[in-house]
């Protein structure tokens, strides 16, 4: 069966929503956070370990699937789950963000046909279509696909966003179109920069081919502030409708994550936990630290003390700096289990404030702690 989401309740002094998701893996409550396993794979950690820290879906990426193995291996395998041994519920992006990135010359590289682009691992040509993502995705047979749109930089002036916009939504109806299935929900995703008409415009036209669920994108780009992030969300949420998920995407820092359920998004994904453990950050209730510095040398406390993962009931600041000081993949590893756990944490007790309408009280108190110097 396709996923299912049932709205549960809206808080009662802002837009944050309560939800769950029916999956063929069991259900799964939102808001939530979503590791990424962009190769099949959460880096630096085993399926049961991410399960371990209280995930729910995870993520993986359809250009680097589709190039290593490639989709008709992963399809052999028996699809996604089997591939990497996941007993939960997966969603795939559609590759966009990627080869978006490695199109040099955004003029010439994207067409009406969609992006021509070179391979990072070979420079071989290649060219990826909405048909193309969609249909790798359905091999891939991950719960949840994307469809393939085009991802403008933050310095996107208006008039290209809104070209931008026009081709995502004929991508969008060509992927929908081929999207073949059936245990597989197609989400639509909203574009616009911080421009609200372009957003309602996309928001209200994306709704109309009645997808699965709706993600808000556009909102990860290198140079975007936060105040425009947060407009984005705040101009797309309201034409989105109620009875269906909502996604912010590529989206892991924790205030931001606050700021989005306050806004009604339910889902949000990033690779920021695992990227920065390995160079040896950590979140904790009162900001992030950086284990490389001397003075955690001979801190034996753990990392953070109001942290219940498997790292901060057995290891110490101390040895984890040792690790990562000399270059033992270990250190990368437990940190890695601590910020996947204290994101999925952080959403568990925003559900619990959310049950208690006290969410934006819990917000005021988690900020003021973390950003306390």
């Amino acid at each position: 069966m396709k996923i299912k989401y049932e709205l549960l309740k809206e808080e009662k002094n802002c837009k944050a929503r309560l939800g769950r998701i029916k999956t063929n893996y069991g259900e799964v409550d939102t808001p939530m956070f979503m590791p990424v396993g962009t190769r099949a794979a959460v880096k630096g950690l085993t399926t049961d370990q991410v399960k371990e820290c209280g995930s729910g879906v995870i993520l993986a990426n359809t250009y680097h699937l589709w190039l290593r193995p490639g989709e008709d291996i992963v399809n052999e395998a028996g699809g996604l789950h089997k591939f990497m041994n996941y007993n939960g519920p997966i969603l795939t992006d559609s590759g966009g963000f990627q080869v978006f990135s490695l199109a040099k010359n955004k003029k010439k590289d994207i067409t009406e046909e969609g992006v021509h682009f070179k391979s990072h691992i070979d420079g071989k040509k290649l060219l990826l279509t909405p048909e193309k993502s969609i249909e790798i995705q359905n091999k891939l047979d991950s719960d949840i696909a994307m469809s393939f749109d085009e991802c403008p930089p933050a310095s996107a002036d208006y008039q290209y966003l809104k070209n931008s916009i026009e081709r995502t939504l004929r991508w969008a109806k060509r992927g929908k179109d081929v999207h073949s299935n059936p245990n597989q929900a197609l989400f639509g995703i909203v574009q616009g920069g911080p421009h609200e008409d372009l957003r309602r415009f996309s928001a209200e036209e994306t709704v109309k081919m009645d997808f699965d669920g709706y993600s808000i994108g556009g909102v990860a780009n290198d140079g975007e502030s936060k105040d425009d992030m947060y407009k984005a969300i705040d101009f797309s949420v309201p034409y989105l409708p109620k009875d269906k998920l909502r996604y912010l995407m590529g989206v892991g820092e924790p205030i931001d994550i606050l700021e989005g359920v306050i806004r009604g998004v339910d889902i949000f994904d990033c690779v920021l936990p695992t990227r920065i453990a390995r160079h040896g950050q950590a979140f904790t209730r009162h900001g992030k630290i950086n284990l490389n510095n001397a003075k955690y040398a001979r801190d034996f406390t753990t990392v953070d003390d109001t942290c219940d993962c498997y790292t901060c009931k057995h290891y110490t600041k101390g040895y984890i700096r040792h690790l990562i000081t000399v270059g033992e993949s270990l250190g990368g590893s437990l940190l890695s289990i601590h910020n996947i756990r204290f994101l999925i944490k952080l959403t568990e007790e925003i559900r619990e404030a959310i049950k208690e309408d006290r969410l934006l009280e819990y917000k005021e108190n988690f900020i003021s702690e973390y950003t306390k110097k």
